[in-house]
């Protein structure tokens, strides 16, 4: 256990970033199921509270990111127990603000100094994985309000789940283009082209910094 304890306090990012890989592994055994809907809310609150550990260790302000986390936690509950069309897009707000904040608390953490650091390198994934998370709870939001704003090959009359949205979340902000799911309302159109602007200019400004960095100290 100690160990463990040890790791979550000096690679937070580390943790966090796998917690997040694993979780798109295991949410889709989740779907479908009161009890896998819970076990999925609980996988989340997870994610939470280790990105609230993280943003501790970095420049953003703990009570912020516990201000948005915990409405967000407490939704989470409430929609897993006792589901309700106007909780959605309330706490996809919430939980996209917060995702949103813990990003800029970690790229805020490696733009401090100019020396890359093992956590450092892995708060790069952890923070392109929360960007990835807080724009598919933007999506949330909108399909919430304007329903039919996605659509897929697969059940196109059907509101698209939460991992079709993650996925269209990753396939989006990675510029692969490999995903099913396609917007075709102007809102979710809007959004798409902010994560795709948003994935652009992180591989342009943050991943290259790194490797620029990286490079030049081993030289």
């Amino acid at each position: 256990m100690m160990p463990v304890l040890r790791g979550v306090r000096w690679h937070p990012s580390a943790v966090l970033l796998v917690v997040q890989l694993l979780g798109v592994l295991v949410y889709p055994a989740m779907e479908g199921s009161r009890g896998g809907r819970v076990a999925f809310e609980t996988l989340g609150i997870v994610v939470l509270v280790l990105a609230v550990f993280s943003v501790r260790s970095t420049p953003g302000l703990t009570w912020v990111s516990v201000c948005l986390g915990l409405p967000a936690v407490v939704l989470s509950m409430v929609d897993a127990f006792r589901p309700m069309e106007a909780i959605v897009p309330i706490s996809g707000a919430f939980h996209a603000a917060f995702y949103f904040y813990a990003a800029y608390s970690l790229l805020r953490y490696m733009l401090s100094d100019h020396h890359v650091s093992v956590d450092e390198l892995f708060a790069t994934g952890a923070t392109f994985t929360l960007v990835a998370w807080g724009f598919a709870y933007v999506f949330v939001c909108v399909q919430a309000l304007d329903p039919g704003s996605f659509i897929a090959a697969v059940n196109p009359e059907q509101d698209r789940s939460w991992m079709e949205l993650l996925f269209l979340s990753f396939t989006t902000l990675s510029s692969t283009g490999l995903s099913d799911i396609v917007p075709i309302k102007s809102w979710a159109r809007s959004v798409v082209m902010l994560e795709q602007l948003a994935g652009l200019g992180y591989v342009a400004m943050v991943v290259s910094r790194v490797v620029g960095l990286t490079v030049t100290r081993r030289n």
